[in-house]
């Protein structure tokens, strides 16, 4: 299983894809840029799973949001 660690001596403790020094960030951008898997594979040596468990760590951070009303006096 892959995992996302955050080690202060990697990348400056962002969140990377375990045994590697690719970060969560690294992956969205890639997929928001339209990348597919076999793109990633080649292009960062990231598997599938890899990919995947970097969704995971990011859709855990956005479930864990407050999202509040912000209200502005006219």
């Amino acid at each position: 299983m892959v995992e996302i660690v955050i080690d202060e001596k990697i990348r400056f403790g962002k969140p990377v894809i375990s045994g590697t020094r690719i970060t969560v960030d690294e992956i969205l951008g890639a997929l928001a840029g339209g990348m597919n898997f076999e793109e990633i594979k080649k292009e960062y040596g990231v598997n599938k799973d890899g990919v995947i468990a970097a969704l995971r760590y990011a859709a855990e951070i956005v479930s864990e949001e407050t999202v509040g009303q912000l209200k502005v006096k006219a």
